[in-house]
């Protein structure tokens, strides 16, 4: 496991937001920047505008765990509560760069957020030359695209998969449209992962260059997820980050005799949710000691 949920702000997005904010212009420096994000890229940029001393707007959806609205506010940006939903925020983000004139970074659609965020899968290629396999989470689809093209362009026949929650598939359902399109989305625990894909994004064009497959996993198997990697690791992590080891536990006859790495993108994760995770599925599957306990 690649465990991204170690890393600053618990999430890989700081390594795409800081190589965006340190390639701004002086111009947009001194505009200041917005952003919108379902939470982990908002406290990227948080992190990143208190230790370049920029100023940030910065517009989440009102749904965002309390847990991550917390940790935006905490580093002294403005932070906006505006929709429901992802898309809602990121077009409220769009209308706020126009009308104050400010630096608009998008979370996934930026050639720089991109390769920053392809320093995963240089790292994976150190320390484990004899990939085969790595799981990638996809929402926008910044990520994949990045760990896709640092690792294809070393080893080629390195197999890269994305994983969808079947409650957000866009891109899955673009792909196979041949063209970005709107889906009916449902409620789920892998927050960071739901959301459409701005129109003519170079993330779609990416993933379909570099991806060589796209899953959808259940719900239920995310939460299973969330709960073994406490359980087996004492690991805490969020659903769009447990996501990456769901499609092992759904069909492991893929992985079979492979050396694969799922890349474990985020740990903000609100505390009830969790909680609440561990118990029901420990009542699911108990462990040997419960059952003789039992």
């Amino acid at each position: 496991m690649k465990l991204e949920n170690l890393q600053v702000t618990n999430s890989f997005k700081v390594r795409g937001v800081f190589n965006r904010m340190l390639h701004l212009s002086d111009s947009e420096k001194n505009r200041g920047i917005v952003t919108a994000s379902a939470g982990n890229h908002a406290q990227a940029v948080a992190f990143a505008a208190e230790k370049l001393n920029f100023q940030a707007k910065i517009v989440v959806p009102r749904t965002t765990p309390r847990v991550k609205i917390d940790r935006i506010q905490g580093r002294g940006v403005e932070l906006v509560l505006h929709g429901d939903i992802y898309d809602e925020a990121e077009q409220k983000a769009k209308e706020l760069a126009e009308k104050e004139k400010l630096a608009y970074i998008s979370p996934y659609n930026d050639e720089w957020i991109i390769a920053g965020h392809g320093t995963i899968g240089l790292e994976i290629l150190e320390v484990l030359p004899s990939v085969d396999s790595v799981i990638v989470p996809i929402g926008g689809g910044g990520l994949i695209s990045g760990v896709s093209i640092a690792l294809k362009g070393v080893k080629p026949e390195v197999k890269i998969i994305g994983v969808q929650s079947e409650a957000s598939p866009v891109m899955y359902e673009s792909l196979k449209a041949g063209r970005i399109v709107d889906v009916e989305m449902r409620e789920s625990i892998a927050e960071g992962l739901f959301g459409g894909i701005e129109k003519n994004s170079m993330t779609f064009g990416l993933v379909k260059k570099y991806v060589d497959n796209i899953v959808l996993v259940r719900e239920e198997t995310i939460r299973k997820a969330v709960y073994l990697l406490w359980d087996k690791e004492r690991q805490v992590v969020e659903g769009s980050g447990a996501a990456a080891i769901a499609p092992i536990i759904e069909d492991k006859s893929i992985f079979k005799g492979k050396t694969t790495v799922a890349v474990i993108t985020g740990g903000n994760i609100e505390d009830e949710l969790f909680q609440g995770i561990l118990a029901s599925e420990a009542r699911k599957h108990p462990t040997k000691s419960q059952v003789d306990t039992i």
